[in-house]
């Protein structure tokens, strides 16, 4: 038995899943299930039933959840007395991807300096695959991050819906289209997004199952000049038609999950500075989609790609 069984014990517990449970650590569903097994072998009883339809928590498993998450409490409480430097309470550390809040960012800013104005930003550079780890790792303070599903210890503040727009090769028959589905773009060649959080797959649809001959991107910014240079079609969301600009690409709405921005923050992390970029991001995107709402600037937000 280790820390780590009893985290995917009281995921399980949480989720009632095995895929979903399996995700929020980032591993295959198969590999999650055997440890759970290994576990329950273990303790010579059996934590969770099974059927094909549903998982359950045993009496046993209920007991053993409440253990689990008092000895996890414990454990996770090691870090407050770690001999660490303390972090500046004047510099906040933000994991910045590329795809979050686009124009927003001067209103966030002007909100911090209003309510901390010795506040200084540091951003750092992510990617898909890293953007909830420099978070749970104490790398960065908050990120702004494409929110494609949770993870075990972070907080997500879902603050915009950004669409979902391909991105077409500027020569394609396609690139004309006023929007288009799956159906019209199945048989296409894709670049291919990666990440390790199988939520990423899901949002980039054809673009997440895409074949050995795709052309690989692990940051949003990539994925223009990606489309542009391969002839591939690659999936982005609105805002990318302003801020990623390119020659050799044409943007257009595509039908399925709209992307999602958030900010995603360490659970329980109620620092002011943490707190207030929270605060920040959601009251600059509101205000801002109260004018969208006036008809005074162009409409970012669609869930339809419309």
């Amino acid at each position: 038995m280790d820390i780590r069984s009893l985290r995917y014990a009281v995921t399980l517990a949480e989720e009632l899943h095995f895929g979903r449970a399996a995700a929020r650590h980032y591993i295959a569903a198969q590999a999650f299930g055997r440890r759970i097994q290994q576990l329950e072998r273990e303790l010579g009883t059996r934590l969770f039933a099974r059927t094909s339809r549903r998982v359950a928590l045993t009496p046993a498993g209920e007991r053993f959840v409440v253990r689990a998450r008092a000895a996890l409490a414990q454990v996770d409480g090691l870090a407050t007395v770690a001999d660490r430097p303390p972090a500046d309470p004047q510099v906040l550390r933000v994991g910045v991807l590329g795809f979050g809040l686009a124009d927003r960012w001067p209103g966030v800013r002007a909100l911090l300096a209003q309510w901390h104005p010795a506040l200084r930003l540091d951003h750092v550079e992510t990617d898909w695959d890293g953007q909830y780890d420099l978070v749970r790792s104490g790398a960065v303070d908050v990120a702004v991050v494409h929110d494609i599903g949770p993870v075990d210890g972070l907080r997500l503040d879902r603050v915009l819906d950004t669409g979902r727009w391909a991105v077409v090769p500027a020569g394609s028959p396609l690139a004309g289209a006023a929007r288009l589905t799956e159906a019209d773009v199945g048989d296409a060649q894709w670049v291919r997004l990666v990440g390790r959080h199988p939520g990423l797959a899901d949002w980039a649809g054809p673009a997440g199952s895409s074949g050995s001959t795709s052309t690989v991107v692990r940051s949003p910014a990539a994925v223009p000049a990606a489309v542009a240079t391969s002839g591939q079609l690659g999936v982005h969301g609105e805002p990318a038609r302003r801020f990623f600009p390119h020659p050799g690409v044409r943007y257009v709405p595509l039908a399925g999950p709209a992307a999602l921005v958030s900010v995603a923050s360490r659970e329980g992390d109620e620092r002011p500075a943490v707190r207030a970029f929270r605060e920040a991001a959601r009251a600059v995107v509101v205000a801002t989609e109260s004018i969208i709402g006036a008809g005074a600037v162009p409409r970012d937000r669609n869930r339809n790609g419309e």
